[in-house]
């Protein structure tokens, strides 16, 4: 979602690269806080746009705008890691750390006419390669036909899910984080492609379509020190809308098609060296991912009335290959704003299918002096989830455009429950509670 309400003018230097290795280190967010906060009092005293009386031309009008997100995060249990989601390398065990929710983004937008658009987003945060690196997010011309079609081309935001889009915008959620069991198997943050949409009025409200298609240019954590290289895998997909006074109503459905195979031989061989010069998908072909295809489909309900929000999704994942389980998943949150603070609370619950593996999935008997036959089971048990969570938290809004949050997220699952944590151990048993402070932030 953009951040075009908060239409503050920020200098140019806050394009150059932005690191945030200070914030692996919890000793140091007191100071990473206080030069936050003085970058954020500088932006304050950042003067509105300078209008140009040289010239009568018509010159395009830039406007720049920010978001942010400083947050820590501990759990009480060292079985396992939390993550934000898949994307994340490694997460929170029971000593703080900044690196699951903190995260900083720069936008421009250049309006060159009043139907044409141009969007430039960079945000720094903790990637599949465990660097804090800016990565470009968003880059993309709009051309508004007319004040019901628009036509986006460049970097685009994927909306799997809704308000998918605005994940990483912190201050523009309720809740501290979108709850890990819906959105946190969502790898892919954006596309190089187009969409199209349209609005037309119906049944005294508005229905809203989109149609998106492109190309993934990310990678994705695979396992320790490996990532999946997701570069070049087409995604297509669309949604609708339907608004109605304090309703919306989405269903959705996106298909991605996956253009490299997993890293699974290189897992392999650094588990045992006689898998050197040995290919998995050459004795086990039916576990390939490339070419295959994995379906998203979700729907959305949002009730937003004077103090009173109620968010209800559910989603479900089918996928042609069997490495990967098909999953389903769904949550509930409710929140109460009293003046400049919101509580809130909800529900979410994740669950994949433990069907068996098709009888073409054998082994030559004189592989097995190779290979273990139980490697396929458990690859494919990785995948596997049976877990849901409870949520508490607390919003205020401290000052404008800046919010504190404090949240208690209560994780119960089963011992195989393994797919949204990082690097189990053996005494993980699915149980782990989650403490979390962030502050949020636009500008």
């Amino acid at each position: 979602m953009p951040v075009r309400s908060y239409r503050r003018r920020v200098p140019f230097l806050f394009l150059l690269p932005i690191k945030l290795h200070a914030l692996m280190n919890p000793a140091a967010s007191g100071l990473v806080l206080s030069l936050w906060l003085a970058a954020l009092c500088l932006l304050a005293s950042t003067p509105l746009r300078a209008e140009d009386n040289t010239s009568n031309a018509v010159k395009p009008v830039v406007s720049w705008h920010g978001f942010g997100t400083l947050g820590l995060t501990r759990t009480d249990n060292d079985n396992a890691e939390f993550v934000r989601d898949l994307t994340q390398p490694a997460g929170a065990g029971k000593s703080w750390t900044a690196k699951i929710d903190s995260l900083l983004g720069i936008q421009a937008n250049i309006d060159f006419n009043p139907q044409t658009e141009a969007v430039v987003q960079v945000v720094s945060r903790y990637h599949a390669d465990g660097s804090y690196d800016p990565e470009l997010t968003w880059a993309f011309l709009r051309h508004d036909f007319s004040p019901d079609f628009s036509l986006r081309a460049g970097r685009l935001g994927t909306e799997f899910y809704m308000l998918g889009d605005s994940r990483l915008v912190g201050y523009s959620n309720l809740a501290l984080r979108p709850p890990p069991d819906f959105y946190g198997s969502l790898v892919f943050s954006y596309i190089d492609g187009l969409d199209v949409s349209t609005t037309l009025p119906i049944a005294g409200g508005l229905l809203r379509g989109k149609l998106f298609a492109g190309l993934s240019p990310e990678e994705t954590p695979f396992a320790p020190g490996i990532r999946w290289d997701q570069r070049g895998s087409l995604l297509v997909g669309g949604y609708l809308d339907f608004l109605r006074g304090p309703w919306q109503l989405r269903f959705s459905h996106a298909q991605v098609r996956f253009n490299h195979e997993t890293p699974t031989d290189e897992l392999l061989r650094s588990i045992d060296d006689l898998w050197a010069g040995t290919s998995y998908f050459a004795l086990v072909p039916d576990m390939a991912m490339v070419d295959r295809w994995a379906r998203f489909s979700s729907l959305g309900l949002v009730y937003d009335q004077g103090p009173l929000n109620i968010q209800f999704m559910l989603n479900q994942i089918k996928q042609d290959s069997p490495a990967y389980a098909d999953s389903k998943a769904g949550y509930v949150q409710a929140a109460y704003r009293l003046q400049s603070v919101t509580p809130y609370l909800g529900i979410s619950r994740s669950l994949t299918s433990r069907e068996a593996l098709p009888n073409s999935i054998s082994l030559d008997p004189l592989l097995n002096i190779l290979i273990d036959t139980s490697i396929t089971p458990t690859l494919v048990a990785q995948s596997y989830l049976d877990q849901h969570t409870y949520t508490l938290g607390v919003r205020w809004d401290v000052h404008k455009n800046m919010a504190l949050k404090a949240q208690v997220d209560w994780i119960r699952g089963t011992p195989n429950s393994l797919f949204l944590v990082k690097n189990p151990q053996p005494g993980w048993d699915g149980d782990m509670t989650v403490f979390s402070l962030a502050l949020d932030f636009v500008f």
